[in-house]
């Protein structure tokens, strides 16, 4: 893990963070003695299709439910 001054690191803060997935974590030192640890950011990934196969169930009729309801509802009469 390298170390950096502080002046350094508020100079080129933005191409020490670009370089962390390349470099790896690094230290801010002030005077010689390390104060901080920079380390990247791992955010954990969520597949976004498919997600939830598996984890419901879709009954046969779905299209159907409540058809007699509703089209009461819209025609105004008991089906």
């Amino acid at each position: 893990m390298h170390q950096v001054n502080i002046h350094a690191a508020k100079t080129n803060l933005s191409s020490l963070i670009d370089d962390l997935p390349m470099n790896g974590p690094f230290v801010i030192a002030k005077s010689g003695k390390p104060k901080a640890i920079v380390t990247p950011f791992e955010q954990e990934s969520v597949p976004r299709v498919g997600f939830l196969k598996g984890s419901y169930l879709i009954p046969d009729d779905f299209d159907h439910i409540l058809q007699e309801e509703i089209e009461s509802m819209y025609y105004g009469e008991l089906v």
